[in-house]
């Protein structure tokens, strides 16, 4: 009898595992070529444990793979094909299916749509906050992947604050910059995958400069030729073009200066100055506040765009980056994640939504409604909060995320996450 009560016993706590317990599987496409990828290394992570890799398996011939999920908390599944890694949230039902794409160090189609500075000042010093909106076109379609990826040359008495980038489909995440030889010459380590419907690779660096003078004058160095060079201002400083710099003011916002140059190269000149002092607008605030000399007020943490600003209406070719213009990097993952939810939101996001904003789906495609109320978007924004503590985990164990700017980051979002939380 004893027996059979133990028997009975462990066939009720199996069965209660199964139950818990569920499994993901799906195909895995090479879109490159338009085959199953095989022998690719897929891992289940789990992101309410520090991204803990929890199950793992290999594509079969048919680009087939099944993985155990322990548990309803929120999972990410993750394919690594030649060095460059990809990401959906993992299903609660149906399909698992990820496409990938073959990688190489040099793919013809890459292009830089944009080249964006923002700049203010803050006492004694120019802050840039400077965007590279980068296409990925190439037929086949291939990411472009290596140690030494997109190159950039920054002034050389720039001090680097932060670097971060965005692939097609998802959020800004904290990124390394690589010193690249030369003193200002670096390069990100990060893919840049084909893009998805117009959605482009997007990198992003803040810097501050010496301004003591209250006169700097820029010489930007292209890697590739650039459709557009954008800088961008408050009114109360002044903009210069250099000799032979094709810069052309835009008007439409009121409330700061935008003067861009079209169709720039490498070795074109594309020199500019500016002068003056003076701070961007922030989130509810008018005109930009002038600097007398005195640190500007309404920049929390002295960096550059301190909140989400109003967006620009400029006409083309800034008007798909409008979001991005005032997007403030203060802290750089939490700014992302507010600018999302500036966007009509929906029901409070739950696991599933945590996951789907980790794997690079909008609000939308996370199955939010098009209208929400400010509780709704401030459990959003928890969630947000909480999955964006669980990226910099990942980051620190992948080894992308310095010890020192992990403390920072993770310090900085805890303090908004108590702040969110006391407000609910």
């Amino acid at each position: 009898m004893k027996t059979l009560l133990r028997t009975a016993a462990a066939g009720f706590c199996s069965l209660a595992f199964l139950a818990h317990a569920a499994a993901i599987s799906g195909t895995v496409t090479n879109k490159t070529i338009g085959k199953p990828a095989a022998g690719d290394t897929v891992v289940l992570v789990d992101v309410q444990a520090g991204m803990a890799e929890v199950a793992h398996a290999t594509t079969d011939a048919k680009g087939h793979y099944s993985l155990d999920k322990p548990g309803s908390g929120p999972y990410l599944v993750r394919v690594t094909h030649q060095g460059a890694s990809y990401f959906i949230a993992a299903p609660d039902g149906g399909p698992g299916d990820i496409p990938i794409y073959d990688s190489a160090a040099k793919v013809d189609g890459i292009s830089i749509e944009a080249d964006v500075l923002e700049l203010e000042t803050d006492s004694g010093q120019l802050k840039v906050n400077e965007r590279y909106f980068v296409h990925n076109t190439s037929s086949p379609p291939r990411t472009q992947y290596s140690a030494h990826g997109l190159e950039i040359v920054l002034p050389a008495d720039a001090v680097v604050d932060g670097a971060a980038a965005r692939r097609p489909t998802g959020l800004p995440t904290s990124t390394q910059l690589t010193p690249a030889g030369a003193k200002g010459h670096f390069t990100f380590d990060f893919p840049i995958q084909p893009d998805e419907g117009e959605k482009d690779t997007l990198f992003q660096i803040t810097y501050h400069l010496p301004y003591s003078s209250g006169k700097f004058t820029f010489k930007p160095q292209l890697s590739m030729p650039a459709d557009n060079v954008a800088v961008l201002m408050p009114k109360s400083m002044t903009f210069t073009a250099g000799a032979g710099a094709n810069f052309q003011p835009v008007p439409e916002d009121p409330n700061i200066q935008t003067y861009v140059a079209k169709n720039s190269t490498p070795g074109k000149a594309i020199e500019f100055t500016v002068s003056g002092t003076g701070s961007m607008p922030r989130e509810g605030q008018g005109q930009p506040a002038a600097d007398s000399g005195a640190q500007e007020t309404g920049n929390p943490g002295g960096q550059p765009g301190g909140g989400i600003g109003n967006p620009i209406d400029t006409p083309d070719p800034l008007t798909k980056y409008k979001g991005w213009i005032l997007a403030g990097l203060a802290l750089l993952l939490v700014a992302a994640a507010a600018f999302l939810l500036r966007k009509p939101a929906g029901a409070a996001a739950g696991a599933g939504t945590v996951a789907a904003y980790t794997a690079g789906a909008s609000y939308a495609e996370a199955g939010a409604p098009t209208h929400a109320s400010p509780g709704v978007k401030k459990a959003a924004l928890l969630n947000v909060l909480k999955e964006e503590l669980f990226a910099i985990e990942s980051e620190k164990l992948s080894g992308t995320l310095a010890p020192g700017e992990y403390v920072e980051v993770k310090a900085a979002l805890e303090i908004v996450l108590k702040r969110a939380l006391n407000r609910k």
